[in-house]
C-alpha cells in the first residue's frame, strides 16, 4: 500500500512543529510535506511528477495566496477537486467559514490554544482522515 502523504500549508513556524509533534505522539508516522505559502501548495498539488497527498491541511491567512484562494483552485482543477481538505485556521469567524464550505472544503477545524486540546483534535483529524475515512480513487 502506498504511504499516505499529508501536504500541511502552514506558514508558522511554532504551529508547523506543533502539528507534526501532535502526529508523532499520536503514533501517526506519515510522512508530512510542509510549504509555507499558497503560490507553493499550487505548484506542489499541481506538479506533474509530483505525489498527490492523501489529504491537505490547509491555514487561510497565507502569504501570496490566502488558503480560500488555494482551496478554490484545488476544486477547480481535475486532478485535486476530490482531494480531502481540512482547514485549520486560528479563525472561529462564521464568514470564514461559510465561504469555505461553499468552495467546498471537508472540514473546518478552529486551532485549540491549549496544547492538550491541540493535540487531540491532530489525533483525530488524523485518524479520521488518514485511517478511518475512505477516498475516492
Amino acid at each position: 500500500m502506498d504511504e499516505k502523504v499529508i501536504l500541511l500549508v502552514e506558514d508558522n513556524y511554532k504551529d508547523v512543529l506543533l502539528l507534526i509533534r501532535a502526529f508523532k505522539k499520536n503514533n501517526i508516522n506519515n510522512r508530512i510535506d510542509v510549504v509555507r505559502d499558497g503560490q507553493r501548495a499550487l505548484d506542489y498539488l499541481f506538479s506533474e511528477e509530483g505525489v498527490l497527498p492523501a489529504m491537505v491541511i490547509l491555514d487561510l491567512k497565507l502569504p501570496k495566496l490566502d488558503g480560500h484562494e488555494v482551496l478554490r483552485q484545488i476544486r477547480s482543477n481535475e486532478r485535486t477537486k476530490q482531494l480531502p481538505v481540512v482547514i485549520l485556521s486560528s479563525s472561529d469567524d462564521y464568514k470564514d467559514i461559510d465561504k469555505a464550505y461553499a468552495a467546498g472544503v471537508n472540514s473546518f477545524v478552529s486551532k485549540p490554544v491549549n496544547i492538550d486540546d491541540f493535540t487531540t483534535t491532530v489525533r483525530d483529524l488524523g485518524l479520521y482522515w488518514l485511517q478511518i475515512n475512505k477516498t475516492a480513487h
